[in-house]
């Protein structure tokens, strides 16, 4: 006989603990501050909201169901919660329990339709999560953000117990507690699994499925709500958008811990294991810097092989031995799989650390080498002795070209400068991932965070936060509150910005017509402010040019071109638009052009000149209106280093920048200069 688990843990959740265990030893090895009792803490901390949808969703799934609407929920939940309090006159306790009637209403919705209709669990809630996030949208029109929560409020998804423990936690711990009351020690429980294993069977063995059923979709709900309410504590914000990805990576969790895709097993235990296993690689690939996209590599291929050896492990003809011999003993075909696991894992470690090393000492032999025979400028202040600078910075979305520009500046003011330069951020539109990077640096103990700001009421807490630990501040394209920073890298101010653009519609269209924009997300402040100022030069100075409407691209050039086309079989009348967003430039011109409009509709906007010089030399796109975002980039670390290295502090009128010279400072804002106008005849002397 072989023993391959300690008591009380299946053999799934042995080896999950076991890669647990694994993580923990690589990341305290090669990640700064990942093996200190605060980082254990907010590794906690920053997986409650998670964690409640997981543990709701455990018994769904062991029931043999599915609940795909827990993130939708948690969205609506926090919309309603934040109007309530916010908008509508309502105390906090009351905003609390409207939310969570309403989620709990969502929930019975389900469970009405699941357990008495007999409509398949992934039909009914993959269209409530259409529903709810609909709704969401609809009452904020996917651009209201709710903010200014009182600190009272605040403090429980961003204070401590005692300096140490965070607020929210004891709010998991109950709710984890009581499920595990329902799903291990009640009769509900074991109903839950007889349902999963055979659902008709426990139809004859007299168990109430429907109610059954219908409770855990109700307490799912109901659970998503309160997982809102602390969200929005955390964030400090409430969106439609919220808990958007949220059910999936839930789901992740569960079937990692060891429940079945099938139903009839699992535990919560298992599931509170897939977890820690999730939210312990996300934050030691962080405090790393290595690249976050590669937590859902290993994240998918965990995934992928646990369901494949579930799979098998179903199909497999059914063991002879007794059950208790079935608990110790394992054949040597099982043991084959497991070892080709375990070397699996150790293969993805060894990558990883590969990985790890060589950005590090390319990192390291990058930055301390300068141009061959060149000497440093004078005006770049030496890192102390003893200690070199980390700045960390932050873009809005990784993947857009626009940030792809500004990352090759900032590599080569990190250079120039002897500093280490971790470069990281959300692949998409996501304020919660930027609020979760910056929670790690904080960890981490770097010496700056720089953040292009995506949402300014929900990171600024945060902000906050890091300047309070010593940690220098600074946003970047697009800013935060005034007071969660200490300045602010701006690419040029938001009147020259509007002016340029409006100034050049009104040229093309001579000074009459209707004209649409084209934005980023409807919730930016940076472009929600280009658009203010838009508007007052349009009723100061053309009174003739029509906004016919606004419509957002959230920096996606396909829907980009997917709205553009909408706009014009809707607004025949508009012969204009204006992209404000990097990727929405190109994403209309290819509208018009494939239109056949191009000598009828003008194209304008915000982008880079590379990814539009086929449109500008084809007649589509009149003229790209930007800054040099190499140069911004380059500025952003520059000024950075030179707050760390305290050669540069409040109270400045300019800032000695390196190659881009002396640049302006106004207040607590670095301006980087006035915008470039970019057409036909200039556009191919740019190159970023």
């Amino acid at each position: 006989m072989i023993r391959l688990r300690p008591p009380g843990l299946s053999s799934g959740e042995s080896i999950l603990a076991l890669a647990l265990a694994a993580e923990v030893a690589v990341f305290a090895a090669v990640a700064p501050q990942f093996f200190t009792v605060g980082n254990a803490f907010e590794v906690l901390r920053v997986s409650v909201e998670l964690g409640l949808l997981a543990v709701a969703l455990t018994p769904v799934i062991v029931s043999g169901g599915i609940d795909l609407s827990v993130g939708a929920m948690m969205g609506l939940a926090a919309v309603v919660f934040g109007a309530a309090s916010r908008a509508w006159g309502l105390g906090l306790g009351a905003a609390a329990a409207l939310a969570l009637a309403v989620g709990t209403a969502g929930g019975a919705a389900n469970a009405a339709l699941v357990s008495r209709l007999g409509i398949p669990p992934l039909i009914v809630t993959l269209g409530s999560l259409s529903l709810f996030r609909g709704i969401a949208e609809g009452l904020t029109h996917a651009a209201v953000n709710y903010t200014n929560f009182p600190p009272s409020f605040l403090a429980l998804g961003q204070g401590y117990l005692w300096g140490v423990i965070p607020a929210q936690l004891p709010i998991f711990a109950v709710v984890a507690a009581a499920y595990a009351i329902l799903l291990h020690r009640s009769v509900i429980g074991r109903a839950v699994y007889a349902i999963g294993f055979s659902p008709a069977g426990a139809r004859y063995a007299g168990i109430p499925v429907r109610r059954r059923l219908g409770a855990l979709y109700l307490l799912s709900g109901f659970v998503a709500s309160l997982a809102a309410i602390v969200y929005v504590a955390h964030m400090g914000q409430a969106r439609s958008d919220a808990g958007t990805g949220y059910e999936l990576d839930a789901i992740t969790a569960v079937v990692l811990g060891g429940t079945s895709v099938f139903g009839g097993r699992g535990t919560l235990g298992g599931t509170l294991l897939g977890l820690l296993a999730l939210s312990v690689l996300r934050n030691g690939l962080q405090l790393a810097a290595l690249p976050s996209e590669l937590a859902g590599v290993l994240t998918g291929t965990l995934l992928l092989v646990t369901i494949g050896l579930d799979r098998v492990r179903m199909t497999a003809p059914a063991r002879s031995a007794a059950p208790a011999m079935e608990d110790v003993e394992v054949r040597n075909s099982q043991v084959a799989v497991l070892c080709a696991a375990v070397i699996a894992g150790s293969l993805i470690v060894a990558g990883t650390n590969l990985w790890l090393v060589r950005s590090l000492a390319s990192s390291t032999s990058g930055a301390r080498t300068l141009a061959a025979g060149a000497e440093p400028s004078p005006r770049d202040t030496p890192a102390p002795a003893g200690h070199r600078p980390v700045i960390a910075m932050m873009p809005k979305a990784k993947g857009d070209p626009y940030f792809i520009s500004c990352r090759a500046g900032a590599e080569e003011a990190a250079r120039d400068l002897n500093v280490e330069l971790i470069w990281d951020g959300p692949t998409s539109l996501d304020a919660a991932r930027q609020n979760e990077l910056v929670e790690n640096w904080i960890t981490r103990k770097v010496d700056a965070i720089a953040v292009a700001v995506e949402n300014r009421g929900g990171i600024s807490s945060v902000l906050r936060k890091a300047r309070t630990r010593g940690i220098k501040v600074l946003t970047w394209d697009a800013d935060a509150e005034p007071d969660a920073r200490d300045f602010f890298v701006n690419q040029a101010t938001p009147e020259g910005i509007a002016n340029t653009l409006t100034d050049e519609a009104a040229r093309l269209l001579g000074g009459r017509g209707e004209f649409a924009i084209i934005t980023g997300a409807l919730s930016a402040a940076n472009q929600n402010e280009w658009i203010a100022n838009i508007r007052k030069r349009l009723a100061g100075k053309y009174p003739g040019l029509t906004l016919a409407t606004i419509r957002p691209s959230d920096d996606d050039r396909d829907k980009a071109f997917a709205e553009t086309q909408t706009i014009l079989r809707v607004y025949p009348n508009v012969k204009l638009v204006m992209a404000i967003s990097a990727p929405a430039v190109p994403g209309s011109a290819e509208a018009v052009r494939q239109a056949n409009r191009a000598g009828d509709v003008n194209v304008i906007g915000l982008s880079l000149p590379n990814i539009n010089k086929p449109y500008v030399h084809g007649g589509v796109v009149q003229a790209v209106i930007l800054w040099n975002t190499r140069d911004l980039g380059y500025l952003t670390v520059l000024s950075a280093a030179k707050l760390v290295q305290q050669a540069f502090a409040a109270g400045a009128t300019s800032l000695e920048a390196g190659r881009l010279g002396t640049i302006e400072v106004r207040g607590s804002e670095i301006v980087l200069g006035a915008p470039l106008l970019m057409n036909k005849t200039n556009i191919d002397r740019y190159d970023f």
